[in-house]
């Protein structure tokens, strides 16, 4: 399957609008990020302003309440517009077909399958956990439920996060440089779940979120350009960070972030503090142009 695209690893920082690629424009970004956040703030601010309307119509906040859920998949709606909108719907399906990129290098599988676990794990040890109460507390059951939800809650903004704002970024900025800014915008755009009493991050610290999600940004960031431009490895990666299989590392999972991030950043500091070294195509090109051009 991936041999019927071409993901592009270098930038001649040329705006696909005006060099003639079927690709969404630099500018786009900009649309996308309002979007993003009118979605997001313009519901959660509506379970704010009217908290007893929302509750007799949709039940009380909670991680599943309707608005939530929308809110938090804003980044993927907000790609899926700004992508139709610049590419068509023949566009949208190579953008999609970027979940079917899953190479990467072994090193990277091994992170994701078990380092991030055990960044959760040594996190909670440092912070005083007993080692008998590391493992769910929750039946198997409800830890399948849980897990379930979970997969379809968070790892739904990667589209929008790693699928079109990493992309447009690297066209100007090196890895490391896009990563930190996707991280940090990634991050405050958070904010208003930490002031909506009834979600699980109102019982959170921004701080060591913020930082943690940085360093998570910059790590998936190498993570993307090792797979060539895969949604999927990040949508993953998005999961391990939030399975309710793993115990509770606040805040020390954040300082093993950093400290994964930047022992990535040196081991790969070429790709990574290099200009035009990151995938800069949001929407793959054709494998056959004339044979799209037929099509649409």
């Amino acid at each position: 399957m991936e041999a019927q695209m071409s993901i592009s690893l270098r930038s001649n920082n040329a705006d696909p609008a005006t060099a003639g690629s079927p690709d969404v424009p630099s500018r786009a970004l900009v649309p996308f990020l309002l979007l993003t956040f009118a979605i997001s703030w313009g519901l959660i601010g509506l379970l704010l302003a009217a908290p007893e309307v929302t509750s007799r119509w949709l039940g009380s906040v909670r991680a599943s309440h309707p608005f939530f859920v929308l809110a938090v998949w804003a980044p993927a709606i907000a790609a899926g517009v700004v992508v139709v909108r610049d590419t068509g719907i023949n566009g949208l399906g190579r953008f999609m077909g970027r979940f079917r990129l899953w190479r990467a290098p072994l090193a990277w599988w091994g992170f994701l399958v078990l380092g991030v676990p055990a960044v959760f794990y040594l996190g909670a040890l440092l912070g005083g956990t007993d080692p008998v109460s590391l493992l769910p507390a929750a039946g198997p059951w409800e830890l399948l439920l849980t897990a379930a939800f979970m997969l379809m809650l968070g790892p739904v903004e990667e589209p929008g996060w790693r699928g079109v704002a990493l992309p447009i970024l690297q066209r100007r900025l090196a890895p490391l440089w896009a990563g930190l800014t996707v991280g940090l915008i990634w991050g405050l755009w958070h904010i208003p779940a930490f002031i909506l009493v009834g979600t699980v991050q109102s019982g959170w610290s921004f701080t060591p979120f913020l930082v943690g999600t940085v360093a998570a940004s910059v790590i998936m960031t190498g993570l993307v350009n090792a797979a060539r431009g895969s949604v999927l490895v990040p949508t993953l990666f998005h999961y391990q960070m939030i399975n309710p299989a793993w115990p509770d590392a606040r805040p020390w999972d954040s300082v093993l972030l950093v400290v994964v991030a930047v022992a990535v950043v040196v081991r790969q500091r070429a790709s990574m503090l290099g200009p035009g070294r990151g995938v800069t195509q949001v929407v793959p090109a054709p494998a056959n142009p004339n044979t799209e051009e037929m099509a649409s």
